[in-house]
């Protein structure tokens, strides 16, 4: 696991301190080691977190006149290393980033299609003039590039590019709407006018030719061929334990994160399989409701693990945010970032490599909104009339601190079953809808807060796939390739990351992932259960007591701890000063909605939330951007 930058510029020379200052800014990635290259037009920087192959496997790696910086892990290097000696290939190392150089020696830029793992690559081919970048199928390492003319500013992190010092620094205010809508930027944009994400499954290349994208890979439809649950089940088993052997590979000591549900809870059985002791970690809340530490202590003690946990409080959290905010050089809004960077940090000091459930919900159907998909289609079918009396209703509930509460649910619901079928998920999850972020945005930005704006690429998503609109299967497709790609890998991407921990995700094994993808949605969720055939595949693997527990997901009591410890922060970032410093918001608006939470008459921790990570990200860069740029 690494940090990677770099600066090609094919009509004239890199800017070799741009490189040395954009490696300096994700050291954090790679704490181990630095180096660079660079060869006439291109300049690469590295930095390393010493995984595999501690003794050769430095980098930026050279062979034949090609260089590679790599940041991830190729986990069928071995098998895919023992094919490329049959072809005459000579290896020097026992490192997966020699592996892939030579991948793209046999095959060019064919060669993604035969690396399965997690990574963000780039590669300079002296031979060819050409940079070729490439990123993982479901976008677990990131990369970011700015492109200007016929040269390519890259790097794993945003931060690397504006140390970096080739990119502008505007707002890009469709961004914001977006971000606004969704709590992250999707991609291929980013916050940053010029500035792009790869996006997951791509390969971008530059060369004499100019500047092209590629996508080498697209998740799969569901399968027409009929299989039995029994025979799924245990065909799943099979290949996530195979997943799971995969990933605890490594020359340093490796963990689980152990949280008590049954996506992380079933990693540790599986690993416990082949791993003797095991350490697992976990983290609980000074909170009740929103503390799972029991369970994972429970599923520690079933396992045999030995088990580490931690608590974390109101204090905890407040003393936390200014270093998340200055570690997300993007706005980012999921608050359980904040313990993911905990549990990371404390992770670190026990093990270098730990595996994590990320991918089961998404994959199985695992959240909330997909027991209410069904119901919802049913829902929208009600007149009019009935429909708004019913929501008004529910609007008059009091709310509740407690964590996903009955009131909160039900409003939550209530608020996307207007939405467009495509849209109806995404309005669920978001934090504004459309005609909220028009309230709150400054009156020059309020054009901009439509749908086709707000949910630009989940409209493009949907159109390109086919799928039928608001069908299960277009609403799996959009938590795996869009809410899993852009939310939950970029929280446990930069949470690890931050602590130099470098976190793997066996449930997104390229096998697991296409054999999930091609199984009918109904194995995966019924009227009234969720993650149907992943249970069915782990009984006796997981413990009964969590396979029937519901779930609870990673998440902070937010609701409260505005109205607690963390008051005195909201008042001061969404003050009417510090909002008409920002120049996008309508102050009094969202003084408002930080007045009707306090007061206790609606749950609005999501939007609160959203709105004072993005004023933590521009108190934190407010002498780098131009907020009130041209959109």
């Amino acid at each position: 696991m690494c940090g990677i930058c770099g600066d090609v510029d094919l009509a004239g020379t890199p800017d070799a301190e741009g490189v040395r200052r954009a490696a300096r800014a994700i050291a954090h990635r790679g704490p181990d080691a630095e180096a660079f290259f660079f060869d006439g037009p291109a300049g690469l920087g590295h930095r390393r977190l010493a995984i595999l192959d501690l003794e050769s496997g430095d980098q930026p790696m050279v062979r034949d006149a090609v260089a590679v910086v790599f940041n991830g892990e190729a986990y069928d290097f071995a098998s895919l290393r023992e094919e490329l000696g049959g072809k005459g290939h000579p290896f020097s190392s026992r490192s997966d980033t020699e592996v892939v150089l030579r991948a793209y020696l046999e095959w060019g830029e064919d060669f993604a299609e035969h690396v399965h793992g997690m990574f963000a690559l780039a590669i300079w081919d002296s031979r060819r003039r050409k940079l070729v970048l490439a990123r993982d199928r479901l976008g677990k390492k990131p990369l970011y590039y700015a492109l200007r003319g016929s040269r390519v500013i890259f790097g794993s992190e945003l931060k690397a590019l504006l140390a970096h010092g080739g990119v502008a620094r505007q707002l890009d205010h469709e961004a914001l709407v977006q971000y606004l809508a969704c709590e992250y930027v999707p991609a291929p944009g980013t916050i940053l006018r010029g500035v792009r994400k790869l996006p997951a499954a791509h390969l971008a290349i530059l060369d004499d030719r100019g500047f092209r994208l590629r996508r080498y890979w697209d998740v799969p439809g569901p399968s027409e061929q009929r299989v039995s649950p029994a025979d799924a089940a245990g065909e799943l088993l099979r290949l996530l334990d195979g997943a799971v052997a995969k990933r605890l590979v490594a020359d340093v000591p490796v963990g689980v994160f152990l949280s008590g549900g049954i996506d992380s809870t079933s990693i540790a059985a599986l690993a416990v399989r082949h791993k003797k002791p095991l350490q697992t970690f976990s983290i609980g809340f000074v909170e009740e409701s929103f503390d799972e530490s029991p369970w994972a202590q429970l599923a520690a003690s079933r396992l045999g693990t030995e088990h580490v946990s931690q608590k974390f409080s109101g204090q905890d959290c407040l003393d936390l945010i200014p270093a998340a905010a200055a570690q997300l050089d993007e706005p980012f809004a999921d608050p359980s970032f904040l313990p993911t960077l905990l549990l990371s940090r404390f992770t670190r000091r026990h093990v270098k490599v730990a595996l994590a459930g990320d991918g089961g919900d998404e994959l199985f159907a695992g959240y909330d909104p997909f027991l209410a998909h069904r119901p919802a289609s049913a829902f929208a079918r009600v007149p009019r009339a009935l429909r708004g009396a019913l929501q008004m209703l529910v609007h008059r509930l009091p709310a509740s601190p407690r964590n996903m509460s009955l009131d909160f649910r039900l409003k939550q619901f209530l608020r996307g079953v207007d939405a467009p079928p495509s849209l109806r998920h995404a309005s669920w999850i978001a934090s504004f809808l459309p005609s909220e972020i028009a309230r709150i945005l400054h009156p020059e930005l309020r054009a901009l807060a439509s749908a086709d704006v707000a949910f630009r690429q989940v409209l493009e998503d949907a159109a390109r796939t086919g799928a039928r609109p608001g069908s299960a299967d277009e609403a799996l497709r959009y938590y795996l390739t869009r809410y899993l790609a852009d939310d939950i890998l970029v929280k446990a991407d930069r949470a690890s990351m931050a602590a130099s921990l470098e976190l793997r995700a066996p449930y997104l094994d390229t096998a697991v992932v296409e054999f999930a993808a091609r199984l009918p949605w109904r194995l995966k969720m019924s009227f009234t259960r969720t993650k149907v055939i992943l249970k069915r595949a782990l009984r006796g693997v997981v413990p009964d007591e969590i396979l029937r527990r519901p779930k609870k997901g990673f998440g902070i009591p937010v609701a409260a701890w505005i109205r607690g410890p963390l008051r005195p922060l909201f008042e001061e970032m969404l003050s009417e000063s510090a909002l008409r410093d920002a120049g996008v918001f309508d102050a009094q608006a969202v003084r408002a909605l930080l007045r009707t939470h306090l007061e206790g008459r609606a749950d609005l921790r999501k939007p609160l939330w959203t709105l004072l990570m993005f004023q933590l990200w521009r108190k934190h860069h407010a002498q780098a951007f131009s907020l009130r740029s041209a959109a």
